[in-house]
């Protein structure tokens, strides 16, 4: 069965700016966003309140031990690159610490710039499939559009309807995917049938999936958690908003699979014969329990 391939081949160089670039940011995740007690923090953490881990120049004191005290959703995050985005960018390389008065606003910026390089990842993987050249254009056209929206000033960026354009992104995205899920074959008579059809936000949380056949899968924004996904093929299959929380993917194949970032795959479990997408990184804590 063919996969979907993309048109052009993909290099980490044509993510970078989508990537988290710490050393160019003012630690802005661990002060801007919130997050509670639970078995990914240690403690509470209210928005715009500094982490008491947040050291000097902007730097996790703790960084190689957070998976160890109680902060494994530290190591889960990722910010598409949003984070140097606003401290260089948009505010200029000027940080919150020297312009306390620029704190608040900065802190606000930062979720909706996140927002926003997410969607230019997606965007940008949609671009460069094959089975979407017939809606390059329009692809191509709402890049564009996101691309200038980072580049808005923070006043401009606050009074942005950011749920409107997630909306006008996303019937392009269900585009994507309704090409490239329709380009999988099926399976030739006699061998293994394909699981079921799964629909946006499936209840799969803790399902034995291992060895599972979802190429092509419909499953954004499904519950994965703790899923047993060992040895699932998940080629093509749209895995938008999916939640792999501890999700076992030892040696399945992601390849090929629609939308996938980095954030989940940090989320999961997997090993070294996991197959991820060109575009990601095997998470450092899969070469321990592999």
């Amino acid at each position: 069965m063919p996969e979907h391939h993309e048109s052009t081949a993909v290099s980490n160089d044509h993510y970078h700016r989508l990537r988290a670039d710490c050393a160019n940011c003012f630690g802005l995740c661990c002060v801007a966003l919130p997050f509670s007690a639970s078995v990914d923090f240690a403690v509470d953490k209210q928005a715009g309140q500094r982490c008491h881990n947040l050291g000097d120049h902007f730097r996790c004191g703790v960084h190689q031990d957070l998976r160890n005290i109680g902060f494994r959703g530290c190591t889960v995050y990722d910010c598409f690159g949003a984070g140097q985005q606003v401290a260089q960018v948009t505010y200029s390389g000027e940080d919150w610490v020297k312009a306390p008065e620029t704190a608040k606003r900065m802190f606000e910026v930062f979720p909706i710039m996140r927002q926003l390089h997410e969607l230019l990842w997606y965007l940008t993987e949609a671009l460069e499939l094959e089975h979407t050249q017939s809606i390059h254009e329009a692809l191509r056209s709402v890049l564009d559009e996101t691309e200038r929206l980072t580049s808005l000033s923070a006043e401009a960026l606050l009074k942005l309807d950011i749920a409107a354009h997630r909306a006008n992104v996303n019937v392009l995205l269900l585009q994507t995917s309704e090409l490239v899920r329709a380009s999988v074959q099926r399976q030739p008579k006699g061998s293994r049938g394909r699981q079921k059809s799964y629909g946006r936000g499936s209840d799969l949380i803790g399902a034995n999936l291992r060895g599972a056949d979802l190429r092509g899968a419909h499953l954004r924004g499904a519950y994965l958690i703790a899923a047993d996904l060992r040895e699932a093929d998940l080629r093509s299959a749209d895995l938008i908003g999916a939640d792999f929380r501890d999700a076992d993917l030892s040696g399945a194949d992601l390849t090929g699979s629609l939308f996938l970032t980095q954030f989940q795959i940090n989320a999961a479990k997997g090993d070294t014969y996991t197959k991820l997408p060109k575009s990601l990184s095997r998470p450092p804590h899969w070469t321990a329990s592999a």
